[in-house]
């Protein structure tokens, strides 16, 4: 197995593009504006969300059309997703493009599916980094995975790198299992080596080996289609998020669906294990309650 180190990913500052959409160049009260306008807590955005592509497949069957046109309705998705994003001010989306386990699938499907991935970033890439959409991406670089697509991959790695308004990070070959694997193989082989002492590792440690330990763990894990499960993604990132499973399939998937999920996950009271604060109810003077501190998350 070859696989490069991965990009080292910095926190996103904001910046003003060129171009792009009017929403990237808004100032922060109007972007708090928008925010209250789409019934959103501008305090409490997720940083970083994370997304099952689930249902291309059941959405092209339901319309009697072939699987793959399933797959092309959702690079649509993935626009209006990357859009909904930058909208809201969320730093970092991770979408699950490819797993270790789709391997497993027709050949044909497989192949269009890899051909398909090279098409995206040929066809997306430039209006993305014109939106300031910096990408990246997460899995497994082996021989399975075609070169063209690595090629196209590590291009559009350089292409995008200085962008900032938005880390985009897409999971290709990618499984949790295998991303832990890869990480205690990097560990046991520095024990070896005598450069790291085992009794010294911990979480904090071993996190450290993942594919980009500098992206944030997932506030908030999105699937479509109505499945609820996780299919081994961002296992060990995931431990914490919030988890919201809509019945959309992905090709149906719009900025409304994103802002309907981070909805449902400001209704969430976030407890790391520890116990939820007991709430004052508000006096008639102050007529209300005060507003959650913070971002949650964060």
């Amino acid at each position: 197995m070859a696989r490069r180190r991965p990009e080292t990913v910095s926190s996103p500052r904001r910046k003003k593009t060129a171009s792009g959409p009017w929403w990237v160049d808004l100032s922060p009260s109007e972007r708090l504006a928008r925010a209250r306008k789409l019934r959103i807590d501008p305090e409490r955005i997720p940083r970083h969300v994370a997304v099952v592509m689930d249902g291309n497949g059941r959405w092209a069957e339901q319309r009697g059309l072939p699987r793959t046109e399933g797959h092309r309705a959702g690079e649509i998705a993935l626009v209006e997703c990357v859009d909904g994003a930058l909208e809201v001010g969320i730093e970092y989306l991770t979408v699950f493009a490819f797993s270790t386990e789709n391997w497993k699938r027709p050949k044909e499907e497989v192949d269009f599916l890899m051909d398909f991935a090279r098409g995206v970033l040929e066809r997306r890439r430039d209006e993305l980094s014109e939106k300031g959409v910096r990408i990246v991406f997460a899995g497994r670089r082996e021989r399975r995975v075609p070169r063209t697509l690595l090629a196209k991959m590590d291009e559009t790695i350089e292409f995008t790198r200085t962008n900032s308004n938005l880390v985009l990070q897409i999971a290709v070959n990618y499984g949790g299992r295998a991303e832990i694997v890869d990480a205690a193989r990097k560990l046991a082989a520095e024990a070896a080596a005598g450069k790291l002492d085992p009794a010294r590792i911990d979480e904090r440690k071993f996190s450290r080996y993942l594919y980009h330990p500098e992206i944030p763990d997932p506030d908030l894990v999105i699937r479509t289609s109505g499945e609820i499960r996780v299919s081994n993604f961002l296992i060990w990132e995931s431990a914490y998020s919030e988890f919201v499973f809509l019945p959309v399939l992905w090709p149906d998937f719009t900025k409304e669906t994103l802002f309907e999920a981070v909805r449902e996950y400001q209704g969430r009271q976030r407890r790391f294990g520890g116990v939820a604060p007991v709430s004052t109810p508000p006096s008639r003077a102050s007529g209300g309650g005060s507003r959650g501190e913070g971002r949650a998350g964060r």
